[in-house]
């Protein structure tokens, strides 16, 4: 029989601590690489970016996991292809969003997609007053905006959360057929591949031709916003319950803002910054309820 005193004890802490290393990496990892992708777009434009980010995604995947698809059903072939598109939709439109917004704001907006996945068929108006103050998060940024170009940039990142709310739908009920999720995953960021690349392969082959060394960078984009916080994911999610690790997500505004500032020099508005507060305050409210 446990004591108090062992449950308390610095080995135990230890192990209720060690996936939030993981899980905390992960969202640096992503936010960061989407960054580092940003600084690259007068040069590749987003869609070249989200091209080329994809492609390598898919190679590193495919080479490491090497998936299998014998015996795969229709039904999963339709899972993985489901998968597939949310991914292309939410890399490509996050781009388009971060191209015309600050970094921190298009992920801000971007979290309204997992949050209407935790209060989907809610009946409780607790849970819908959630999906009320995500919005006035989102309206205080519309207040903020300078023009038709941040309203566009905060129009792409809705529409990654559309995709977003679509890739957690298609993962869930990939997950309940008897595929490897990781096998699911690579196949899934092909599918995504193929869909993006043809309408960013000018401006990144140009991009490439005129400066080789993209290649590497993009390279490493790749393996900091998808095969590194993926591995970091999946491992962290064997010990760590699923509502933390959504709300831990929720984090993922802030780690973008302060991205934001480092690699690109965006310095966000106090009104911008009460807003992120507003979203991610829903984010994690609407994920901790939804988990009760």
């Amino acid at each position: 029989m446990t004591t108090d005193g062992a449950a308390t004890s610095p080995d135990a802490r230890r192990r209720r601590l060690g996936p939030l290393p993981l899980a905390l990496t992960a969202i640096v990892s992503v936010q960061f690489g989407n960054a580092l992708a940003g600084s690259t777009f007068a040069e590749v434009g987003a869609l070249g970016a989200a091209s080329l980010r994809l492609l390598f995604a898919a190679v590193i995947l495919v080479a490491v996991l090497r998936p299998s698809v014998r015996g795969w059903t229709r039904r999963v072939w339709l899972g993985v292809v489901a998968l597939g598109i949310g991914l292309a939709g939410m890399n490509s439109l996050i781009y388009l969003a971060i191209e015309r917004v600050p970094i921190g704001i298009a992920v801000a907006v971007e979290l309204i997609g997992p949050l209407a996945v935790a209060v989907a068929g809610a009946r409780r108006v607790r849970d819908l007053l959630w999906v009320a103050l995500a919005a006035v998060g989102v309206g205080m940024l519309a207040l903020d905006s300078d023009g038709s170009v941040a309203l566009l940039g905060l129009v792409f990142a809705a529409g990654a959360a559309g995709f977003w709310a679509l890739y957690i739908v298609a993962s869930s009920r990939l997950g309940a057929t008897s595929v490897r999720g990781v096998d699911g995953l690579a196949v899934s960021m092909v599918v995504a591949a193929v869909l993006v690349v043809p309408f960013g392969a000018v401006p990144a082959t140009a991009a490439v031709v005129a400066d080789p060394t993209v290649l590497a960078v993009f390279a490493g984009i790749a393996l900091m916003t998808s095969a590194l916080p993926y591995a970091l994911e999946f491992i962290a999610l064997k010990t760590m319950p699923t509502h933390l690790f959504g709300v831990l997500s929720s984090l993922g505004p802030v780690v973008a803002a302060l991205a934001g500032l480092v690699v690109l020099g965006q310095v966000l508005s106090p009104l911008q910054l009460a807003a992120i507060v507003v979203i991610i305050a829903a984010s994690a409210g609407a994920v901790r309820s939804a988990s009760r």
